[in-house]
């Protein structure tokens, strides 16, 4: 089942976006074996507010639509206006990495004639091409996941790297952060990512980041940065103000185009299976990866250069949200020592 654009050297593509950084991420592989397979074509990306970074970040997307359900599109009159909007660029094709219903429903009444996407939360009508799904028992991580929409119409995966570009605005607005702290380029910085969406079972216990960050921080002279997002101010805090030795709390305090240029300026990077531990894979910064709920085979980094911390038991990975035993023992066996011992070796 191979797509054409009969007499079409530069079609129209819009690529409708994971909604997660960390999927927006471990899209990047597919969008350039896109961009490979169709150098020609124009790629348009239909993405969520908080991931459009990912994508301002990859040098192989021509546009990027906002789908702004806060504003713009906010109701069903603004979902009319996004489809009318869409409309208006006469897409060849749409290839929805997103599984949800909604994504081929807003390409179908939008008028696109191609719909690629897996037959999944019941759209398989609203479907042109539905590439095989992947067997459940088959475990397969989320790279292989949407190269395989691709491989399902006929598209190889010419690329199976994360691709992420930092340019020099972001690198300078980097450096204006870094400076205001009184961190200077001579610096070592490390930085820890206590949080994670989806639930706290993703989450190593704050009190021991900060007790590793004074170790680090003790062993090695190096800078303790903390990186999170709004939802993990508080939790910055915490740890700022649990640790003996000063450290930089940035959490809630940048956007995600700035806490990218600034995971690219660490020497390592220590953090939960989380949106940045993506990013940090794709910058190819060295990291620590901190396993409970989830399954690395699924969702670790790709092409890490780094240590993956996990304690299996028998009921791990679960995948909830919360642990459903309440001791989350999966992350309370993995010792200070442990991630310590991981960070010394990469420094």
């Amino acid at each position: 089942m191979k797509i054409q654009f009969k007499g079409q050297k530069s079609p129209r593509l819009l690529l409708r976006a994971a909604n997660w950084v960390g999927d927006a991420v471990m899209m990047t592989p597919a969008v350039c074996s896109l961009r490979r397979r169709f150098p020609k074509a124009e790629i348009f990306v239909l993405a969520k507010p908080w991931v459009v970074p990912v994508f301002e970040a990859l040098p192989y997307v021509d546009r990027i639509l906002v789908y702004d359900k806060a504003g713009r599109h906010r109701g069903m009159a603004g979902f009319i206006r996004l489809v009318l909007d869409l409309r208006t660029f006469r897409f060849d094709a749409a290839i929805l990495f997103q599984n949800a219903f909604e994504a081929a429903f807003i390409a179908a009444l939008s008028g696109i004639p191609m719909r690629i996407g897996y037959s999944t939360d019941g759209r398989g009508i609203l479907l042109t091409h539905r590439p095989p799904l992947f067997p459940r028992s088959r475990k397969i991580h989320q790279v292989d996941y949407y190269l395989g929409i691709l491989k399902g119409v006929g598209i190889p995966d010419t690329c199976r790297k994360l691709c992420l570009s930092i340019g020099d605005r972001e690198t300078e607005k980097a450096r204006y952060i870094l400076d205001r702290y009184g961190i200077r380029r001579s610096d070592t910085l490390v930085g820890i990512n206590p949080g994670a969406a989806y639930g706290p079972a993703k989450q190593w216990p704050s009190d021991r980041f900060a007790a590793l960050g004074d170790r680090i921080q003790e062993a090695f002279g190096t800078k303790i940065l903390i990186f999170g997002g709004s939802a993990d101010r508080s939790l910055g805090v915490r740890i700022r103000q649990s640790m003996r030795y000063p450290a930089v709390n940035l959490a809630g305090k940048t956007d995600l185009s700035e806490a990218m240029a600034l995971i690219r300026e660490c020497r390592l990077f220590i953090t939960n299976d989380s949106g940045l531990m993506h990013v940090a894979s794709a910058l190819k910064v060295p990291l620590v990866a901190i396993f409970g709920s989830t399954d690395p085979e699924a969702t670790g980094p790709w092409g890490y250069r780094g240590r993956i911390l996990e304690s299996k038991i028998s009921c791990s990975p679960c995948l909830e949200p919360e642990c459903p035993l309440g001791h989350l023992q999966c992350m309370t066996r993995i010792t200070t020592d442990a991630v310590f011992e991981a960070a010394k070796a990469l420094l």
